[in-house]
């Protein structure tokens, strides 16, 4: 064991295990490299390839190291004295994590064959100025995203590791900063994205103040800051007053609410898809979900447990007040993203009705649940990538998210079209889709452990949530053409560099891989369930 010893007096004798905690340190040592990185190589164009390459690299590496914690099945343990927790389950999570966050990252880094990516030339200059004008012209390019997305990442792979109140909030702090600057940084439609990023910068404030505030009230009800020696105080009944103690887990859970985007505090989550790069969409709906969900399991799983029957009406109503929103509110979108917006909420609210089921068999089925959705989620607005609007010239114009435009693009474009067939049909939870295995798997964790009301609710939303992937697909395949509105891919349109298709072609084979053949995975959630429940 390799122990780095800081002794200050009496008072700080902090050992970090540092074999222990090697998915997070690579990650954010890695953005740290890419930050000086964008110091010292000149030129944004002799700059991409490396901060691309470097970016991806640091991530495969660290999901490696996680990946063989994961497989290995050993007891869980604890670094830097409880404040990280090292075990199959933070492993499975971080694995999870950086599979998605290579596939955004791979979307990220491509460019149409006019050399234009997503993300604006001069974040700083006002939308419209001939300042802007210049640096579109000069052909800058934008690298800072990745230095930004590492950071984020390494926030996400501390967050359900973290075994301490203020590590978890240090963690939600370094995954949700950078991703409130991504959100601003779009090429095209920069008002509406600067907008998107001031409405997530303020509401993800917010959250954070009740976040503290609900730690603040655990502390003082049991003079702890440790999750485990939470735990023990609730199961000894040796906290000073309930009423406290009940506050603090409230509002705890009301700041991973938001960050789960579960109703009533899912509306930032439209505006915030609709705003961002198309890229940075993907990346935010797949890894933060997966992030936030985690932390949120080990919470009730691992923390308030004892206080499951107080906190069951909550939880109820939250879950099923999501899957309603967002299924009723994402009938009546004609904006993709906003579609997949609420879409991601509802799917929150089916992910919280194997969390509330309080067993074994609910958690497998979540964490199954978060992996497969975050894989098709990136793939999803990969294809959303390639789908632009031009003008009479064929030069791009912005990103083409109404459903109008994307009526006849299965004619034009039937791989492209197919695809994002596929991944709707997932979403839907059609049989031979990975979709279908985690809706079945948390609905009948939910009617296993008694809680009916869920179960119908989610199999009823699920059902009408599958009106709106069928619009699409009838948009799609079965209307007339719309007009100057050309969709890139396999062979007609907007043609890229090739990295998005690479990205949309992995999440794609492993939605129908995993949807045909899933006992894999599901065992494997199985295993590292077990270790969060011992």
């Amino acid at each position: 064991m390799i122990n780095a010893i800081v002794q200050d007096g009496p008072w700080l004798d902090v050992a970090i295990e540092w074999q222990l905690v090697l998915p997070v340190v690579i990650v954010l040592g890695g953005a740290v490299v890419a930050t000086l990185i964008e110091a010292v190589v000149r030129g944004g164009r002799n700059r991409k390839p490396i901060q691309v390459v470097w970016a991806l690299l640091v991530v495969a590496v660290a999901g490696g190291f996680a990946l063989v914690r994961a497989m290995d099945g050993g007891v869980g343990e604890v670094a830097a004295r409880g404040s990280y927790i090292a075990d199959p389950f933070t492993a499975f999570l971080q694995v999870a994590i950086a599979a998605a966050a290579i596939l955004a990252l791979l979307v990220m880094a491509d460019k149409a064959a006019q050399g234009e990516d997503s993300f604006s030339p001069q974040v700083a200059s006002i939308p419209g100025s001939d300042y802007e004008e210049q640096a579109t012209k000069a052909g800058l390019v934008l690298t800072d995203v990745f230095p930004l997305a590492l950071f984020s990442v390494g926030g996400m792979m501390l967050f359900p590791a973290a075994g301490d109140l203020l590590t978890l909030f240090v963690a939600l702090e370094v995954m949700s900063l950078p991703l409130y600057l991504l959100c601003g940084m779009a090429r095209r439609r920069r008002l509406l994205s600067q907008e998107a990023a001031f409405k997530y910068f303020v509401l993800g404030a917010l959250s954070s103040g009740f976040f503290l505030f609900g730690c603040s009230w655990l502390y003082g009800a049991t003079g702890e800051l440790r999750l485990g020696a939470i735990f023990e105080a609730i199961q000894a009944d040796s906290f000073t007053n309930r009423g406290f103690l009940l506050a603090g887990a409230v509002l705890v859970l009301v700041g991973l609410l938001f960050k789960v985007g579960a109703a009533p505090f899912h509306s930032w989550t439209p505006d915030v898809y609709q705003g961002a790069p198309t890229p940075v969409t993907g990346f935010m709906a797949a890894c933060t979900k997966i992030a936030a969900f985690g932390a949120l399991a080990r919470l009730l799983y691992g923390v308030v447990p004892g206080l499951e029957a107080d906190l069951k009406a909550m939880l109820w109503t939250v879950s099923i007040a999501t899957m309603v929103i967002g299924t009723v509110v994402g009938v009546v979108q004609k904006d993709i993203k906003r579609i997949l917006a609420y879409s991601a909420v509802a799917h929150g609210g089916f992910i919280l009705t194997g969390l509330v089921s309080f067993s074994e068999d609910g958690l497998k089925a979540v964490l199954f649940y978060l992996f497969t959705y975050g894989v098709s989620t990136v793939g999803a607005f990969g294809v959303m990538a390639l789908v632009r609007e031009v003008d009479s010239e064929g030069h791009i114009k912005s990103e083409a998210t109404g459903l109008d435009q994307w009526r006849g693009l299965g004619r034009r474009s039937p791989l492209l079209a197919g695809s994002f067939a596929v991944f709707l049909l997932a979403f839907a939870g059609i049989p031979l889709t990975a979709g279908f295995v985690g809706k079945f798997a948390v609905f009948a964790a939910a009617f296993q452990s008694g809680a009916w009301a869920l179960g119908l609710v989610g199999v009823a939303c699920s059902a009408a949530a599958a009106f709106f992937y069928a619009r699409v697909i009838v948009a799609m395949f079965f209307s007339g053409e719309p007009g100057d509105v050309v969709a890139g891919g396999v062979g007609c349109g907007v043609r890229t560099k090739g990295l998005t298709q690479v990205a949309v072609a992995i999440s794609l084979a492993f939605t129908l891989v995993v949807g045909v053949l899933p006992g894999w995975l599901l065992n494997f959630a199985a295993s590292v369930s077990g270790m969060l429940l011992g």
